[in-house]
């Protein structure tokens, strides 16, 4: 058995494994993924489709030897049907119309392609070249290394199958199986797939790239890497020229600490900005928390998010979730990428946060991480087991997480359900000012036109004694295990009135309402809008201030009198 019958044999058998492979490996990715371009038809046969000896230093036949070849030695040269071939050595089979190669073979087909080897098998009826060892295909700006390649003519595509690298302007692609089409540039590349240049670094199983636009197609589990950001795909598009990505089926990127997953990703690289649609999640794990909606956005240069359509902001530092729904949250970072690094949050229209041992609602809120400062707007409300509190702004101050100050300011109304479900102890001021130690409220302040109805309770029976009504400019509150220990006034004044004998004005204090139909049950309802009335609203009390003084204005000399009035400037004319 000659080297010809061997290569025939075994790239044969080859083209039946590959073959087998393709059917099996389509079943699972042509379904996901558009194919490549299909081939063209294959060229009609013409009257002349011979292999032609141009020249050859040296030519010896013997019909006994050699299988019948004409054995052709020094600057041997064929053509056929546009291809020009040259090797140091060949064995011509003329009557098979097919030779074999040795020695710098060397295939041009017009000017943008040509492929080098150590030996060759070529197939004239086929138009088959079968290319072993140290083998180089070069079309225009692509190259294709490999030991192992079968380059179809008649269908533009050349097949590697023992491993192989392309090389492009700005890439680096190589797999243990491949196969490219010179005609449309796609590459189709499988096994131990990596992707390499100067951005960014590609591995999987099974990947579509584009030559022409450096635009890579996954269809399977892949990674990709750059800088510090890191993306997982399983179906997408990503081109290593501009760095855009567009990802499908739940792909995830990573980012020093943070997470955006979603069912459609869009990313820029060269911007930094991210896109995502649809059962989004935006997890930051350096400060526990995270984002969700079904459409966010992500700025990883400027740190800046945003979420809306469902979207809910989760806190996860503590032992129980903070749940915060709004239709819009928006995360913004100052001093980005340096020790002094702070974010503040928006979240507006529609606020509703819960948590088992807290709930709130308002129309819009900020949390300012700088001073650790969230600030409740437009009718605020919140709850704490059986205590309500309202007015007209709510600044609540944290502490690694934890509560640590409450500032109820305008109108600031606290009401707590007494445990027989009908009474109610009140406070109503100007303003309000409650502080915690490990999250248990320890003092609570109301300030300026302090009304106060309480119901004492007698520790013997736990009846109520009766309803005391105060009036006071101060009030302060110590608590301990959220039990009242003490209370100081500022020059009271007030009345016990037992329980058979209240008046039916003093039971409730002017501002008294009770919002437990608008409270959050769990974090499912918080989806669920429930506002006040309009008549339950609060209106906004604008402060009086004392008018500027300002020092009468200095009477102008004759000269310095404009000679009309059109020749006084707008600033002169307001001042």
């Amino acid at each position: 058995m000659n080297i010809r019958d061997t290569i025939s044999r075994n790239t044969g058998g080859h083209r039946i494994i590959i073959g087998v492979i393709l059917c099996l490996f389509g079943l699972s990715i042509v379904q996901s993924m558009p194919p490549v371009k299909k081939p063209r038809k294959r060229r009609p046969a013409t009257t002349d489709t011979r292999v032609y000896l141009v020249h050859a230093d040296e030519l010896r036949y013997d019909q006994f030897q050699n299988n019948n070849a004409q054995v052709l030695v020094g600057h041997v040269h064929f053509t056929h049907r546009g291809a020009r071939l040259y090797c140091d050595s060949a064995n011509f089979f003329e009557s098979s119309n097919s030779f074999e190669a040795w020695g710098h073979v060397r295939m041009y087909q017009g000017d943008t392609l040509s492929l080098t080897s150590d030996y060759a098998y070529y197939d004239g009826n086929e138009e088959l070249a079968r290319a072993r060892y140290n083998v180089v295909l070069k079309h225009r700006k692509s190259v294709l290394y490999t030991d192992s390649l079968d380059y179809d003519r008649m269908y533009d595509v050349g097949y590697f199958f023992e491993g192989g690298k392309l090389v492009d302007e700005s890439s680096v692609l190589t797999s243990d199986w491949g196969e490219y089409h010179t005609d449309t540039k796609i590459a189709l590349f499988a096994y131990d797939v990596e992707l390499r240049n100067k951005k960014f670094f590609l591995t999987t199983d099974s990947l579509y790239y584009n030559t022409q636009t450096s635009m890579a197609h996954i269809v399977g589990p892949s990674d990709i890497t750059s800088g510090s950001s890191h993306i997982y795909s399983e179906d997408g598009y990503y081109n290593s020229k501009t760095d855009h990505a567009e990802l499908f089926g739940r792909s995830v990127m990573q980012n020093k600490g943070r997470t955006l997953v979603g069912d459609s990703v869009f990313y820029n690289g060269t911007k930094g900005m991210s896109h995502a649609y649809w059962n989004v999640e935006f997890n930051d794990s350096v400060n526990k928390n995270k984002l969700t909606g079904d459409y966010c956005e992500y700025d990883e240069a400027m740190g800046y998010a945003m979420a809306t359509q469902r979207a809910v902001a989760i806190d996860y530092s503590q032992r129980d979730s903070l749940y915060m729904h709004a239709d819009t949250f928006k995360v913004f970072t100052y001093n980005i990428d340096t020790d002094s690094v702070y974010r503040v949050m928006h979240a507006y229209n529609k606020v509703r946060a819960y948590r088992r041992d807290v709930q709130a609602v308002c129309d819009s809120l900020v949390y300012n991480q700088k001073d650790s400062c969230m600030t409740m707007y437009r009718d605020p409300i919140a709850w704490n087991n059986n205590q309500q509190i309202f007015g007209e702004e709510i600044r609540v101050y944290m502490k690694d997480s934890t509560i640590e100050r409450a500032h109820v300011i305008g109108q600031a109304f606290s009401a707590e359900l007494m445990r027989d479900s009908v009474n109610y102890n009140q406070v109503q001021s100007k303003e309000m000012v409650a502080y915690f130690t490990d999250g248990e409220i320890r003092e609570a302040d109301a300030i300026d036109n302090v009304l106060i109805v309480y119901y004492p309770i007698d520790d013997a029976d736990s009846t109520l004694i009766g309803l005391n009504y105060t009036e006071t400019p101060k009030m302060k509150m110590f608590l301990e295990k959220r039990k009242m220990q003490r209370i100081w006034f500022e020059k009271p004044t007030g009345t016990l009135y037992p329980m058979t004998q209240i008046p039916p004005g003093k039971k409730f204090l002017p501002n008294f309402a009770w919002f437990d139909y608008i409270r959050p049950l769990d974090k499912e309802d918080i989806f669920n809008w429930r506002g006040k009335g309009e008549e339950q609203k609060l209106k906004i009390v604008k402060r009086r201030e004392a008018p500027v003084q300002t020092l009468p204005k200095k009477q102008p000399v004759a000269d310095d009198v404009p000679a009309s009035t059109e020749q006084i400037t707008e600033e002169e004319h307001h001042e």
